[in-house]
């Protein structure tokens, strides 16, 4: 429980940064919005943006309601773009969001049902009533750059008072991509965008894997053009983005296997993505698919772990799927309901036995991708893999920091039992 010191102490931190930034005019705000994506987009947008403009931007590993203000009090004289994160799980959050701070421009990456818990955003329509409040609080002339390939940010258009960027995958919008091809390279695609009242084309190299990263660049590419960049130089700039640690990251893996690390966060739609990425890698040699539980998904949580196994099970080129905790019961009949070998899938019930699993499989040159929400702490696989004891049994644990920092990973800790 947080003490009322505590409270107090927040609440004159977020009037301080509000007075702060009514004293800094000069900033523009970006703010970033949606179920999945909002790091990278993140990411992305300073990174066309650094080279031009003075930014700041929102640091990934505080909770958005503390986040926003400390991110405010970093404002100097100098600063010129602000680039925040509007994370949200709660009804009424996105409200105290925008007393803080309102966007001048805004971006909607994408909607799944994510926090759709009952004590949290209730249902989709919880989701998308609350994450459309970023557009209504634009101003008249303000911008909004929507992904128009959900549906349910196209649906949530008409809530936008002023002009409209779309991107996507579709002709018919104003960024567009195709011809991806991801490798250890990275991720190269096309990109169209209009200039002197014709189509131009640009080919992006990002060391990033995953078309879905495509998405966030898009995005980037149309904050970029708002502000008067030059797309060529904002092209140039996306190829030098590195990848985040625990999202889509390419490791070597035990027993000289490749690894596409994506242990840090996962919902139905990174999830999917990440799944696509692992069966349309150029590789040759096994792929295996490691996937964990998907929280706050509320009464979705069946429906859109079905979903997930399904999409397994379709993708030809996954070999094996190992699925971890209660939940993932439902990947695996979605896998088995879409076709796959019911010999090549296997149900675990503690990250030791997927471990003990993933023991008999990996060989040099398998491919493996990991996945889980944060709280399933799928790392704790990769750390009895390399060879340390881990005496937590936990399938699920409240703790946001690395398993590693955590005194239940040592064996003569006596609260070992699972939860």
């Amino acid at each position: 429980m947080i003490s009322l010191a505590k409270i107090v102490f927040h609440r004159n931190r977020r009037n301080i940064a509000r007075l702060w930034l009514k004293l800094h005019p000069q900033v523009r705000i970006i703010g970033i919005t949606g179920s999945y994506g909002k790091t990278s987009t993140a990411k992305a947008i300073r990174a066309v943006l650094k080279e031009s403009f003075e930014t700041i931007i929102t640091d990934t590993s505080l909770d958005t309601i503390y986040n926003l203000p400390i991110t405010l009090l970093k404002i100097g004289p100098k600063t010129q773009v602000a680039i925040l994160e509007y994370g949200i799980d709660r009804k009424g959050e996105m409200d105290e969001h925008l007393k803080l701070v309102k966007p001048e421009i805004a971006v909607i990456t994408g909607i799944t049902p994510v926090h759709s818990e009952e004590n949290m955003l209730g249902s989709l329509d919880g989701i998308i009533e609350e994450k459309s409040k970023l557009l209504r609080a634009l101003p008249d002339d303000g911008r909004a750059i929507l992904n128009f390939d959900n549906p349910w940010v196209a649906k949530m258009a008409q809530e936008a008072p002023g002009p409209i960027t779309t991107y996507g995958t579709k002709k018919s919008f104003d960024f567009y991509y195709d011809n991806v091809e991801v490798s250890k390279k990275g991720t190269s695609f096309n990109v169209y965008f209009k200039k002197n009242n014709r189509v131009a084309r640009q080919k992006i190299q990002l060391r990033l894997l995953g078309e879905h990263f495509a998405q966030g660049a898009m995005a980037a590419l149309a904050v970029a053009d708002s502000l008067g960049i030059d797309i060529n130089q904002a092209c140039r700039a996306l190829e030098r983005l590195a990848p985040l640690p625990g999202r889509m990251s390419l490791e070597k893996g035990p027993d000289n296997s490749h690894l596409i690390n994506d242990s840090l966060r996962a919902n139905p739609a990174s999830t999917m993505a990440g799944l696509k990425t692992l069966a349309n890698f150029k590789h040759q040699g096994p792929r295996i698919a490691v996937l964990g539980e998907m929280g706050e998904l509320g009464q979705y949580q069946d429906r859109e772990h079905y979903r997930v196994g399904q999409l397994a099970g379709q993708l030809k080129n996954i070999n094996y799927l190992i699925t971890l905790g209660p939940a993932t019961k439902k990947i695996v009949q979605g896998a088995i309901s879409a076709g796959m070998n019911k010999k090549n899938i296997f149900y675990t019930k503690s990250h030791q036995e997927t471990a003990e699993v993933l023991k008999t499989l990996l060989k040099p040159n398998t491919l493996w991708y990991l996945k889980g929400s944060l709280l399933k702490h799928m790392e704790r696989i990769l750390i009895i893999l390399r060879g340390k004891t881990v005496a937590c049994q936990r399938i699920s644990c409240h703790n946001y920091y690395h398993c590693l920092k955590c005194k239940e990973l040592n064996p003569n800790t006596k609260n070992t039992n699972q939860q």
